[in-house]
């Protein structure tokens, strides 16, 4: 069980640190990074399917990081769009 949280925290963390940095001005922190990454990965693994977009990246470490990585910056850029829009 804890092997498990602590895997999906370096998945979530890698995942959110690499969608930072493709997009600009997002930058939530090391902590933010997680959350988006773990977020990232939720919408992915649950969002996307339901409508229609399944993502096949085989499995393991490598494939949860690109399936997260997608989902945080859809998340992000969603994000980035929602701030634009308030401001």
């Amino acid at each position: 069980m804890l092997e498990a949280l602590i895997i999906i925290l370096v998945v979530g963390a890698i995942a959110g640190w690499l969608a930072g940095l493709l997009v600009q001005g997002t930058g939530f922190g090391l902590l933010g990074d997680i959350v988006v990454g773990i977020l990232g990965a939720l919408v992915t693994g649950f969002f996307l399917p339901q409508v229609g977009i399944v993502l096949a990246f085989g499995g393991g470490i490598l494939g949860s990081i690109i399936a997260a990585f997608i989902g945080a910056v859809i998340l992000l850029v969603i994000v980035k769009l929602i701030k634009k829009l308030l401001s």
